[in-house]
């Protein structure tokens, strides 16, 4: 008789493994050897094992997550590089990016590494809101990310994404616009006052 016994599993094919060594799998995400980052593997699920699968040799196994937890990492601290130069990115390159969009959008990622327990965790959730600043540019992501901020302790891309689908951005922008030039009108002018606020007038 086998050691453990026989579970049911469905079979997923064709993920490709993310630069964070993970693959996902219903929401949450499984750690695998970083030599195999960008290639194709197959996750066989089990009622209490995952199992990835790279051309039919198993390259790693984990405890399934339960269905009921989403955004769950179940990571192998010997799946991660030992050396950040092994793979594409790193955490200061990513930081770097960031910080060259503005302030707000730094912070965001910033937040983003501190919400995780090993650093190549938060790989793929930087460069998801990252790769944002290429269809709406950089200074509409910095507003994006200012007004998540307002809101969220640490802001993702399924957050600013609405923002900027909807123009949130741009309203907010113009209201900020309107507000610093009735402002600056205001200083310039500074305050007018009457006669009769210094005693002045017909009677004077």
């Amino acid at each position: 008789m086998p050691s453990t016994p026989y579970e049911i599993a469905d079979w997923v094919y064709n993920h490709k493994v993310n630069i964070d060594c993970h693959v996902a799998f219903n929401t949450n995400r499984y750690s695998v050897p970083f030599n195999y980052v960008g290639k194709t593997v197959d996750v066989k699920a089990g009622e209490s094992l995952i199992e990835i699968f790279h051309k039919d040799e198993r390259i790693a196994s984990h405890k399934r997550i339960p269905n009921y937890r989403r955004y769950q990492w179940s990571t192998i601290a010997d799946h991660m590089p030992e050396q950040f130069n092994k793979v594409e990115w790193t955490d200061v390159r990513i930081k770097k990016w960031a910080y060259s969009i503005g302030i707000h959008t730094g912070d965001v990622i910033d937040r983003i590494f501190d919400s995780v327990r090993i650093k190549e965790q938060a790989y793929n959730s930087c460069l998801s809101v990252l790769r944002l600043s290429k269809p709406y540019t950089d200074e509409r992501l910095e507003i994006a990310c200012e007004i998540a901020l307002t809101k969220l302790r640490s802001p993702r891309y399924r957050n600013l994404k609405p923002i900027l689908s909807s123009n949130q951005d741009k309203i907010y922008q113009a209201k900020k616009d309107t507000h610093n030039k009735h402002s600056e009108i205001s200083e310039k002018q500074g305050y007018v006052r009457g006669p009769e606020y210094y005693g002045g007038g017909d009677e004077s």
